[in-house]
């Protein structure tokens, strides 16, 4: 066994040294990692302050890369870094890590950002194993531990109980990744089918819209309906409502659209909306976002659409995609009762991210494509 724990500590530093405190030492938000045997073999300090007035910022970033004789190599950072390209997705970047090791205490923020949503969507998009530690304190919004691997999840998310619990489960050494085209599956599959032409077609249009009706399904709205903006997650999204039983909608900002072809066998009487951002967040940190989002609305007024909501009724089977300009793009599906669910497909078709679901166990809270744009922070 290796042990990861998170705690504070506190390094002396020289009145010479510029960015020495007043009280002369440093104070970091840090993981220490020991063997086996009881050596200390490592230590993380945390580089992406969350409203942490007690802790410095590293004058340098520290990438920490512990190896162990069960399975090879694991990557530890915590909390917010997830976000961010420093230390995380720089760590990622050798081949040889497969897991990393994720102390955090994680206030989940819905439709978007719960703890367990970041934590399998990072997971996969990197198809790696993220054995993730929430701190669990409901009063304050932090629950939300697992250990996700690209294909599955084992967690635990309470509002409720006070009480801790521990996730035991078996992973793979190499965790296989989900993410990858899939062409051959349009011969079988007519969703996709669908899907691959209207990317064949090139720019949306009505036509693409009407090809698709014409293409077998039937009683499909092909007018779209008109665009509205609601705050989500303190970011001012362009959406549009998703109505009927079956349709395709299409909306941009910037420069990023996002598509959303879909089927449903019942409607249920709540509102969902596909969303898309593409823009600097500034909120509770600053970082560049291009989000493409369906989520179920806090009520029926267009107004609604971003509340934090848990619950939901509304079946879906779709195809989501859009044109992101970066290759990190972190996967979500979460349905009523913060359930986390696999997507069927996911990965690049035609210069598109892409996601696909058919066969959902329960209502759909979010289904979003969430990309992060490093160089644009």
């Amino acid at each position: 066994m290796f042990l990861v724990a998170n705690l504070g500590t506190k390094q002396p530093c020289h009145s010479r040294d510029p960015g020495c405190p007043n009280d002369g030492r440093y104070q970091f938000n840090t993981n220490i990692v020991f063997s086996s045997n009881g050596t200390l073999v490592d230590r993380y300090r945390k580089h992406n302050l969350y409203f942490e007035a007690a802790f410095d910022t590293p004058l340098e970033v520290d990438h920490i890369i512990f190896d162990t004789p069960f399975a090879g190599k694991f990557g530890v950072f915590t909390c917010f870094d997830i976000l961010f390209f420093e230390p995380a997705a720089r760590l990622l970047r050798d081949p040889e890590v497969k897991h990393v090791v994720y102390p955090t205490a994680w206030m989940n923020q819905l439709p978007l950002l719960a703890a367990v949503q970041i934590q399998r969507g990072f997971a996969t998009a990197f198809g790696i194993n993220l054995l993730a530690a929430n701190i669990h304190h409901p009063s304050l919004g932090m629950t939300g531990s697992g250990i996700h691997a690209p294909r599955k999840s084992f967690w635990h998310h309470d509002m409720e109980s006070p009480e801790g619990h521990l996730i035991v489960a078996p992973v793979a050494k190499n965790p296989l990744g989900l993410v990858g085209a899939a062409n051959a599956t349009g011969k079988t599959d007519p969703a996709h089918g669908k899907f691959l032409k209207i990317l064949a077609a090139g720019p949306y249009s009505e036509k693409d819209a009407q090809d698709v009706h014409c293409n077998g399904a039937t009683g499909w709205d092909t007018s779209t309906p008109a665009t509205f903006y609601s705050e989500m997650m303190y970011d001012n999204f362009t959406l549009v409502p998703v109505w009927g039983k079956e349709g395709h909608l299409r909306v941009c900002a910037n420069g990023l659209c996002c598509q959303l072809l879909y089927q449903r066998p019942t409607l249920s009487k709540e509102l969902y909306a596909l969303g898309v951002f593409d823009g600097l967040h500034t909120v509770h940190g600053t970082y560049y976002v291009q989000a493409c989002a369906l989520v179920k609305c806090g009520g029926l007024g267009f107004d609604t659409c971003g509340q934090e909501i848990t619950e939901a009724a509304g079946m879906f089977e779709f195809h989501l995609w859009g044109n992101f300009s970066t290759p990190y793009v972190f996967p979500m599906l979460l349905t009523s009762g913060m359930t986390l669910e696999t997507p069927d497909q996911l990965g690049w078709e035609s210069d598109h991210y892409f996601l696909t679901k058919r066969g959902l166990s329960s209502g759909l809270v979010t289904a979003a494509l969430y990309g992060r744009v490093y160089e644009r922070d």
